[in-house]
C-alpha cells in the first residue's frame, strides 16, 4: 500500500519582535535552538545570525541563520561527495529523504523566504542568479533531486513572492497565508507541484480538475493530475483546478504531509513514475476525490502572476540542464581524452561541434541571467528553447563519440542524454512554448 511520507518538524516558540512584508504584513521568526530538521527528529544546534535592515527611518533586527553563501558552500560541498556516488545515483528509482534532509541543512529552502521574513531572498533582480546556480551545481551530481529541488523554488517564487496588490478584502488573509507558508518552509517543509493534466499539453489554464468551495478560502479538489514531482518528500503540493462557482482556473494548495495514497484520505495513486529520465524524481500520477485546498491569492490571482513569473521558471528550470549538460562534458573528456589522438575525423567533429553548443548553452544561460538582473526577463524563453534544443544535441553526440556501450545503464551517458530530455516538457513545454515565441516574434 502506497502511503505519502510525512515531514512534520514541531514548530519553535516565535518571538516578538517583527519585520514587514512587501504587502504590508509583519513575520515574526524565531530564535530558538536546536532548531526543526527532517533526519528523523534529531534537532541540529545552528549560530543564529542577526542583520539589521532599516525601517521607518530606524534599524529592525531580523533574524536568519543561513547566509547565501553559505548555502552555496553547502551546496558545493554536497554536489562534490555526490560526484563521486554518480554510477549509483544514476541507477535509483525513488529518491532518499535523507538527501532532502541534508540539502535543507545548508538553508536551501530559505531561499525563497523574504528577508523581511528572516529568509534569503532579496528581490527577483538580485537573488535570480544565485538561486540558479545552487540548482547548478546540485545538477553536476544528481539531476533528479536538483529537479524536484527547483520545483520548491519555483512553486514558492510563483505562488507567494508576488508584488501583485491583493484587493481590500483578501489582503489581510493574503497576507496570513504567505506567513504561514513561510514559517513552514522555515520549520523544514518542501514544496512541490503537480498541476499537469493529460491532454492538457502542459496549459494549465486548460484544466479539468475542479474545486468546490467549503469556507474561508478552503475548496474540495477533485481530478486527475501527473508529474507531481517529488510526491512522498514534499509537505505541500500546488496544483490547478476550474472552481465551480468562476470561470477561470486558479491555483491551490493542499497539506500532503502523512496522506495516505490508497483513496482514502482522498489521494488515489493512479501510477507510480516509471520515466525515461529523470528516472527518480518520484512524478507519480494521482487521483483527488475532494482533497482539501486552499486558494492561493485571490480570485484571478494565476491569470496576473504566471506571465510574471515565467522567466524565473524558465531560469530554474535551464539551470538545472546546464548542470547535467557540464557533468556530460566533464565525463566525456575524461573518457575521450585519453584517446583522441585516435579518433576518426567523424568523432573529431562531433566532439568539437559539442564544445560549440556547450559554448552556447552557457551563452544562453548568462544572458538569461543578465535579462533578470536587468529586470525585464526579456528573452528567457529563448534561453530556455535553445539551452533545451542544444542539451539533447551534445548529449546525443557524446553517445556517439563514447560509442554503443553507452546503450548500457552503467554508462553515465546515456542517463545523461535521457535527462536532459526534461527540459524541453518543463512549462512552457515544446508545443506551448513555440506558441508563444512565435507570438512574441512578431511583438514590437
Amino acid at each position: 500500500m502506497w502511503s505519502a511520507l510525512s515531514f512534520a518538524p514541531g514548530r519553535t516558540p516565535r518571538r516578538s519582535s517583527a519585520a514587514s512584508s512587501a504587502c504590508g504584513s509583519s513575520f515574526h521568526r524565531s530564535t530558538a535552538s536546536p532548531s526543526p530538521t527532517m533526519d528523523g527528529g534529531r534537532g541540529r544546534s545552528r549560530v543564529l545570525l542577526t542583520t539589521t535592515r532599516p525601517r521607518g527611518g530606524r534599524q529592525m533586527a531580523v533574524a536568519t541563520r543561513h547566509s547565501v553563501e553559505g548555502v552555496q558552500r553547502g551546496i558545493r560541498d554536497i554536489a562534490t561527495r555526490w560526484s563521486s556516488e554518480r554510477a549509483d545515483r544514476q541507477q535509483r528509482r525513488e529518491l532518499h529523504a535523507s538527501d532532502f534532509a541534508e540539502i535543507a541543512e545548508t538553508g536551501f529552502l530559505e531561499l525563497v523566504v523574504p528577508a523581511e521574513a528572516g529568509g534569503l531572498w532579496a528581490a527577483t533582480a538580485t537573488s535570480t542568479r544565485a538561486v540558479c546556480e545552487v540548482l547548478r551545481e546540485l545538477a553536476r551530481a544528481d539531476s533528479s533531486v536538483a529537479l524536484v529541488s527547483s520545483m520548491h523554488l519555483t512553486v514558492v517564487y510563483l505562488c507567494w513572492l508576488s508584488d501583485l496588490e491583493a484587493p481590500p478584502e483578501r489582503a489581510r488573509a493574503w497576507g496570513s497565508q504567505r506567513r504561514e507558508v513561510f514559517r513552514s518552509i522555515q520549520d523544514g517543509a518542501w514544496y512541490g507541484t503537480i498541476t499537469s493534466e493529460p491532454g492538457s499539453g502542459g496549459d494549465v489554464t486548460k484544466t479539468k480538475a475542479t474545486a468546490q468551495p467549503i469556507a474561508d478560502g478552503r475548496y474540495r479538489f477533485s481530478g486527475t493530475k501527473h508529474f507531481g514531482s517529488g510526491s512522498g518528500i514534499t509537505s505541500f503540493m500546488m496544483t490547478s483546478a476550474l472552481p465551480t462557482d468562476a470561470k477561470t482556473p486558479e491555483i491551490f494548495y493542499m497539506d500532503v504531509r502523512g496522506a495516505r495514497w490508497d483513496g482514502s484520505t482522498g489521494i488515489t495513486l493512479l501510477s507510480p513514475w516509471d520515466g525515461h529520465g529523470m528516472i527518480a524524481t518520484q512524478s507519480h500520477a494521482f487521483r483527488f476525490d475532494g482533497y482539501t485546498a486552499a486558494l492561493i491569492g485571490w480570485p484571478g490571482y494565476l491569470e496576473k502572476r504566471l506571465p510574471q513569473a515565467g522567466p524565473f521558471l524558465s531560469c530554474a528550470f535551464s539551470a538545472v540542464i546546464v548542470g547535467i549538460v557540464e557533468a556530460a562534458m566533464e565525463a566525456a573528456r575524461q573518457a575521450i581524452g585519453p584517446k583522441r589522438t585516435t579518433l576518426r575525423a567523424y568523432e573529431q567533429v562531433e566532439w568539437a561541434q559539442a564544445n560549440v553548443e556547450a559554448w552556447l548553452i552557457a551563452q544562453a544561460y548568462e544572458g538569461m541571467l543578465r535579462a533578470m538582473e536587468r529586470e525585464s526577463g526579456r528573452g528567457t524563453l529563448e534561453g530556455k528553447t535553445a539551452i533545451a534544443d542544444l542539451a539533447e544535441s551534445v548529449t546525443s553526440r557524446l553517445c556517439k563519440i563514447v560509442g554503443g556501450g553507452t546503450f548500457g545503464r552503467g554508462s553515465p551517458f546515456g542517463h545523461f542524454a535521457e535527462d536532459v530530455r526534461a527540459l524541453g516538457f518543463l512549462r512552457p513545454p515544446w508545443g506551448l512554448a513555440y506558441d508563444r515565441l512565435f507570438e512574441s516574434s512578431w511583438a514590437s
